[in-house]
């Protein structure tokens, strides 16, 4: 009788996604319109930034999840990497099911991996292998889970603390918080301070973007990529061969892996090392402070929200402040698409009526922002809410491929910006620079903010 009882719920979140789909597709055709006799600008720039606008990105999803929940093209939309053509996939069970099928789904960033380290993969560009589990069992070892409370959460608060409290009123985010924060983080836990917090950054900075996010591969972007992978390769090659000069056992990464090194662990050679500490640190500070302003920005959009996440913190409730910010991220997500490519040929959802045949080679595009929006799965989906399971946010992947440094990321971004949320009176600057500036780049550069002192 279960089912009976759940057919009434079945039937309701049928019904939200035929009204979300409906409902997006009209207001996109009012948003392309109002771009159309818009000033300013070209009609492509102006169509661009109305349909690529995060409320125009979910509703898209929504469009898709109803009327196109798998949908296949020949267009190769990236070309950084070999591929056939491309998938788009918008239903959370879907998105869910190309993520942990790796042999079905793989990644693909290592051609790319090996032009960082000089010819070497890196564990995030491998698939389910041998070599696979070896890598980051040791890195596993080194940045332990344990760590987190003991040492990168207390780190990260009293920085952030210190960076906020030296602001006269009004802060720079990435320039003044996030970024110096996060390069901080990399000195005192990892041991990589890089020669300077300046070229850690651009290094980890133009790297991720080399990885991840230069679809296109742009030549001239990518020679500029080659060139500061060679750099990051010499200063840490550099760095690991004085650490070992220098004697000692300091507790931070490095030093925990050249503990392992000198006990004889397989694969902790300098060049293993060096390989996987790049890797890391690629995938943590620029994400991690785009991150934090892409949560501060969507709360800034938000009178309610942004006014309970500053009374959370102001009242030092942690956890609060953290529900408050995850939420601003299932709107706002890093990367609302994972990509993998089919590795041979699969099927999506097989047996239900959108099942759909993906060949090999093609580049499936798995959206976890609308799998964190599908109303077969999350209950009101549009709402901002912070009694949401952890379970509902797919923010760093999921299966064999999810963040490393998700456990990491969990707890820095709440103590980044938990200091400025308890700021009273916390708004955006006045005009241009109160909004979020790239400058260019696909990361935050530039976010004003102001509160009273």
């Amino acid at each position: 009788m279960q089912w009976l009882l759940n057919l009434p719920v079945a039937l309701w979140r049928r019904l939200l996604l035929i009204g979300q789909g409906l409902l997006g597709l009209l207001v996109l055709i009012g948003t392309g319109l109002g771009a159309l006799f818009a000033s300013g600008g070209t009609l492509a720039d102006r169509l661009k930034a109305a349909l690529t606008a995060p409320a125009s990105l979910r509703r898209a999803f929504a469009v898709a999840r109803l009327f196109a929940p798998n949908l296949v093209l020949k267009t190769k939309i990236i070309t950084a990497y070999d591929n056939d053509g491309t998938a788009f996939v918008a239903r959370r069970a879907d998105v869910i099911d190309v993520l942990s099928r790796d042999a079905d789904f793989g990644v693909v960033y290592g051609t790319r991996m090996e032009t960082i380290t000089g010819g070497e993969n890196f564990f995030l560009g491998m698939q389910d292998t041998p070599r696979y589990t070896r890598d980051v069992s040791n890195m596993r070892l080194a940045v332990r889970r344990d760590d987190v409370p003991a040492v990168v959460a207390p780190f990260m608060a009293a920085t952030a603390e210190a960076l906020v409290a030296a602001a006269p009123g009004t802060i720079d985010v990435p320039q003044m918080l996030s970024l110096p924060a996060n390069a901080r983080l990399l000195d005192h836990y990892f041991g990589t301070p890089g020669p300077s917090q300046a070229e850690i950054i651009d290094w980890t900075t133009t790297l991720f973007q080399y990885l991840f996010l230069d679809l296109k591969a742009d030549p001239v972007f990518d020679a500029k990529a080659e060139k500061t992978a060679a750099a990051f390769r010499a200063w840490m090659d550099s760095h690991i061969a004085a650490r070992k000069a220098e004697g000692g056992t300091r507790d931070d990464i490095l030093g925990r892996c050249l503990v392992m090194q000198a006990g004889g662990l397989p694969g902790m050679s300098d060049r293993d090392i060096r390989n996987n500490l790049i890797g890391l640190l690629i995938g943590e500070l620029p994400t991690t402070s785009a991150a934090a302003n892409l949560a501060l920005d969507e709360l800034l959009d938000r009178p309610d929200a942004l006014a309970g996440a500053c009374a959370a913190a102001g009242a030092g409730d942690d956890d609060l402040v953290a529900a408050h910010i995850f939420e601003a991220l299932r709107f706002r997500p890093l990367n609302p698409v994972v990509y993998r490519r089919a590795m041979r040929d699969a099927t999506i959802a097989e047996g239900r009526v959108r099942a759909r045949r993906i060949k090999k080679g093609t580049m499936v595009m798995a959206s976890n922002l609308s799998a964190m929006f599908d109303p077969l799965a999350i209950s009101s989906p549009n709402s901002f809410r912070t009694d949401r399971p952890w379970e509902t946010y797919i923010l760093w992947g999921t299966g064999l491929h999810a963040c490393f440094g998700a456990y990491l990321n969990r707890a820095n971004l709440p103590a980044i910006l938990k200091p400025l949320l308890a700021k009273r009176n916390l708004r955006r600057a006045a005009g241009p620079a109160g909004q979020l500036d790239n400058a260019g780049s696909p990361f935050p550069v530039h976010f004003h903010v102001a509160f009273d002192q």
